[in-house]
């Protein structure tokens, strides 16, 4: 069999294994969080773990799962697939098929931050029009935050500046990403906590109702994490 006929076997066998965890029951409770349920089987992201984990990494593997159209296979996909082989070709064709903030995370979290060009594209990705792309761009900047250990604070002072140039944003799924960017930029360490406290009293000041809720509820946290007391 060809390496095609095999990775479509194996796509084909892992839907069948994620239909098996399938619960049609939690898609309302899916549906109020915000959550497109369309093309969901109703899988917990524990499950869809497991199974990746199981499974093993395979580009071609994961391009089957993907071209599915379930949400569920497209996360897998995204948990299996290998960063190396992922093009920035291949990056823009997923990133324009996110029509829910949960397959956005997901593919940001679990691939997309681990690619080279990531930096590149959450600050491309951040002045997008389309609602998922743009939340795809916050997303990048709070999870590289967390898991880009030895980037250096330039890259996310650029990312502060772009937090500060799209926060009138309204559209819900936008403000709450650029709120998380912002939010984890500044737990990253004491000198990015002082520029994130500086930003977040920028944008409080902003018309804008978006604004000021990124603004204050990232002040809060860091209030919480003594941010605040650091700075005065």
């Amino acid at each position: 069999m060809s390496r095609a006929g095999e990775a479509e076997d194996r796509a084909r066998e892992l839907i069948e294994k994620l239909k098996a965890h399938a619960d049609p029951g939690s898609l309302q409770g899916m549906a109020r969080f915000g959550i497109r349920v369309d093309n969901s089987l109703g899988v917990r992201i524990p499950a869809v773990r497991k199974l990746a984990k199981s499974a093993g990494k395979d580009h071609d593997t994961a391009a089957r799962l993907w071209a599915s159209g379930i949400q569920e296979a497209r996360m897998l996909a995204a948990l299996i697939d290998e960063p190396e082989m992922v093009t920035e070709r291949q990056m823009e064709r997923w990133a324009a098929c996110f029509d829910s903030w949960d397959l956005c995370d997901q593919v940001c979290a679990n691939l997309f931050d681990k690619l080279d060009i990531a930096p590149a594209k959450a600050e491309e990705w951040a002045g997008r029009e389309e609602e998922f792309v743009k939340r795809a761009g916050f997303v990048l900047m709070a999870v590289r935050a967390v898991h880009a250990k030895k980037s250096p604070d330039r890259e996310f002072v650029k990312y502060l500046s772009l937090v500060e140039r799209e926060a009138c944003d309204e559209r819900n799924f936008v403000k709450k990403a650029v709120n998380w960017a912002l939010r984890q930029i500044g737990k990253r360490n004491a000198a990015l906590m002082k520029k994130a406290v500086k930003s977040a009293r920028k944008i409080e000041k902003m018309e804008s109702r978006a604004a000021r809720w990124i603004a204050r509820d990232a002040l809060r946290e860091f209030e919480r994490k003594g941010g605040l007391q650091e700075i005065s």
